[in-house]
């Protein structure tokens, strides 16, 4: 098996405070991290739903995808990140059952992890996140 779970589901958001009002005063869910991945040019706010985190995405650059993805499409689902191991040979195994990788190396996301992504064009129109925790 590649995955052993849904990591957690990213959203696109334009603003993280306002979002994050909808997620806190109506949902009732607490926010336990917010963080800034620079090389991703995105802010990000964590919640858990039970066990399932939700993760709204805030661009911090015009030039960002996030912010492209918002331009385009408007707020909403921009992902759903799985969780695997050895994400460098599942990328590999991927690659040669001819899946259309946007990252064919894992790079650092936020809460330490490791990520890559995978082409919305290969997976029937979503764009899946694979995630593994970094090793120490």
């Amino acid at each position: 098996m590649i995955v052993s779970k849904i990591e957690h589901i990213g959203i696109a958001v334009r603003n993280l405070q306002e979002a994050g009002k909808f997620y806190e005063q109506i949902l009732g869910l607490e926010c336990y991290r917010e963080e800034t991945v620079k090389d991703q040019k995105v802010r990000t706010a964590f919640y858990m739903a039970g066990n399932l985190k939700i993760e709204l995405l805030e661009p911090t650059s015009q030039d960002s995808p996030i912010a492209k993805f918002i331009e385009k499409r408007g707020e909403g689902i921009h992902h759903i990140a799985f969780e695997t191991k050895d994400l460098p040979k599942v990328l590999d195994k991927l690659d040669n059952k001819q899946i259309r990788l946007i990252d064919r190396h894992p790079r650092l996301g936020a809460e330490g992890l490791q990520i890559a992504f995978l082409h919305p064009a290969s997976t029937h129109g979503v764009l899946l996140e694979l995630c593994e925790a970094c090793r120490k």
